[in-house]
């Protein structure tokens, strides 16, 4: 794995952690949007491309609203290869629904960055929202991604419905600060922790939150309302790879989400949607965390189970 720096690819570890052993999760390096009002980028059909992988939670997350939304024929995608090794991630096609590079036929996902920005210093990411007229990268923060694609191209979409209502953003907001801070990324604070004290608090901070949350679920169908919101849709793809790679992977052991009972009725009823079921590789995903973190896992072994999921 590596990084650009001053437009060089330099092989480096991409686990950051702090003086006190805390991941660090690296801020997003191109945060523009697509708007009618925007002289840069306007929402066109057929113009904007989605770089993304079938492992990665906040690359799913885009897949989810792109098809909520029936944008795919609008905006294409591409799906990198699930392990990421010492140049990033890459566009092999030997894996099943890697898909290659769509556009320009690249090896690595780290030549697009280069062909936004030939003198970039960046992580190379997923997801990328890239502009095919202008050759660029829009952004590739995916919570910016979803807004975007909830929004903006309601001309082309088959469902105008909005995923951020005006009268339930703060609600949402309140939702996903917490579902970010103590899962979403919580799970990686467990799992690249450092020092035994760090590992603990990211844990106890994670279970705490997923008690909360089987509770709100005996009452509740979703976070927010009647009907699924984006802060389901930030929810969701952690909660698919929980049982799945994070229990044992990133050592989150105290409980499974099938041991929570209003919390699995609620992944279940989630994972029923096209949208969510359909953008969901369970082998892309071990595939990932499994091969990709030698530090976590040096044998590189695919466990095969577990059977329930």
């Amino acid at each position: 794995m590596g990084k650009l720096i001053d437009g060089k690819w330099v092989k480096s570890d991409l686990i950051l952690n702090d003086s006190k052993g805390d991941f660090v999760r690296p801020a997003r390096s191109f945060l523009s949007t697509i708007d009618n009002e925007d002289l840069s980028f306007k929402p066109e059909s057929n113009r904007y491309h989605l770089y993304v992988s079938y492992a990665c939670p906040w690359a799913h997350r885009c897949l989810i609203v792109l098809h909520l939304k029936g944008l795919t024929k609008h905006i294409t995608y591409s799906v990198v290869h699930p392990y990421m090794g010492e140049y990033g991630w890459s566009f092999e096609k030997n894996f099943e629904g890697a898909t290659g590079d769509h556009l320009y036929g690249l090896s690595y996902l780290y030549q697009l960055y280069l062909k936004a920005d030939k003198d970039i210093s960046t992580t190379v990411t997923v997801p990328v929202l890239w502009d095919k007229k202008k050759k660029t990268i829009v952004n590739n923060e995916s919570s910016l991604i979803i807004r975007i694609l909830d929004s903006k191209f309601n001309d082309f979409s088959e469902n105008t419905i909005s995923y951020y209502p005006d009268n339930k953003a703060k609600e949402i907001d309140k939702w996903n600060d917490k579902i970010y801070e103590s899962i979403n990324n919580g799970v990686y604070r467990c799992g690249f922790a450092s020092t035994q004290k760090s590992y603990e608090e990211a844990f106890n901070k994670l279970f705490s939150a997923l008690d909360d949350l089987d509770m709100h679920f005996s009452n509740n169908q979703y976070l927010v309302g009647d009907r699924v919101t984006e802060a389901d849709i930030r929810l969701i793809t952690t909660l698919l790879r929980f049982d799945l790679v994070y229990v044992n992977h990133f050592k989150c052991n105290l409980k499974r989400i099938i041991d929570y009972p209003n919390l699995f009725r609620y992944l279940s009823d989630m994972r029923e949607m096209k949208a969510v079921s359909e953008t969901f590789n369970k082998d892309h995903t071990k595939y990932h965390y499994y091969a990709s973190h030698h530090k976590l896992n040096p044998t590189g072994i695919i466990p095969l189970g577990p059977e329930a999921l």
